[in-house]
């Protein structure tokens, strides 16, 4: 299934009749920029069985403009070595990336920087950019930007791959968390062309200050969804690029298939 299909789909779900709302104005609240993440990787099988519990225990979806699930399109920045995806395929702490993000539904662009510490927080900084600037960094504005936060030679960099996706976003009835569950992924190395699709796989990530109590997670627990540490730019890029390493996402692309079901990932050139 297409990800406008999927989109469609999604949106026109009877479940939405059950689960309150919340808009963007009132999620300011719940950006968490500075954040831990948890991940989890499930099938959409499990995810309308998690949809269905979290209204019932009070969940509410963002809605923008009465949508409900959101396309995404996220451009990743490499050098040409792909110095990034190897600092995280070799388990570097401490890493960082690159993209840029467009929100298909709007007319909102992002230029983002999201460092991983040591310490296992994600924090994300960002700036509103043109959509023509979306596989560039070489603007005034861009070059600013990324001159005290960027870790790698801004020159150096490149697009390397993009990232499509429709995304569900809820939050827990105290604002204490936000879940965003990611369905329908499609990868291009804009490299090469190659190009691939996760089919039923989706991924589950739950966005939390710190270590508090998450409804969310005991659902999961209830429905024997494990969590599984997964990078979507890490997954794309051992998935389309030829020659990378890629001996641990090998293994992980294993535990996905288990998961969710042999040939469902599927490779192809453009």
């Amino acid at each position: 299934m297409s990800i406008n299909a999927i989109y469609h789909h999604l949106n026109a779900l009877p479940l939405w009749e059950q689960m309150g709302v919340i808009t963007l104005a009132q999620m300011r609240g719940v950006k968490l920029m500075n954040r831990i993440d948890t991940k989890y990787v499930a099938s959409q099988t499990q995810i309308m069985e998690l949809l269905r519990l979290a209204a019932e225990r009070g969940y509410r979806v963002q809605i923008i403009d009465d949508i409900r699930a959101a396309r995404y399109d996220t451009r990743y920045f490499d050098t040409e070595e792909r110095a990034m995806y190897i600092a995280h395929h070799n388990r570097q702490l401490t890493r960082q990336k690159i993209r840029t993000r467009h929100y298909e539904d709007g007319s909102a662009c992002y230029l983002e920087v999201k460092n991983k510490s040591n310490r296992g927080r994600t924090k994300k900084v960002r700036i509103e950019i043109p959509q023509g600037q979306l596989m560039s960094l070489s603007s005034c504005e861009a070059v600013e930007f990324l001159s005290t936060l960027a870790r790698y030679d801004i020159e150096s960099l490149s697009p390397a791959l993009s990232t499509r996706f429709v995304r569900i976003t809820i939050v827990n009835p105290d604002l204490t968390e936000r879940i965003t569950i990611d369905l329908g992924l499609e990868y291009i190395d804009l490299r090469s062309g190659r190009s691939a699709t996760t089919g039923e796989m989706s991924i589950v990530e739950i966005k939390q200050d710190g270590n508090t109590t998450s409804v969310a997670k005991e659902i999961l627990r209830e429905l024997r969804v494990k969590p599984l540490k997964i990078s979507k730019y890490c997954l794309g890029t051992a998935l389309t690029v030829e020659g990378i390493k890629r001996n641990r996402m090998i293994e992980k692309i294993r535990r996905i298939e288990k998961r969710i079901g042999y040939n469902n990932i599927i490779v192809s050139n453009i």
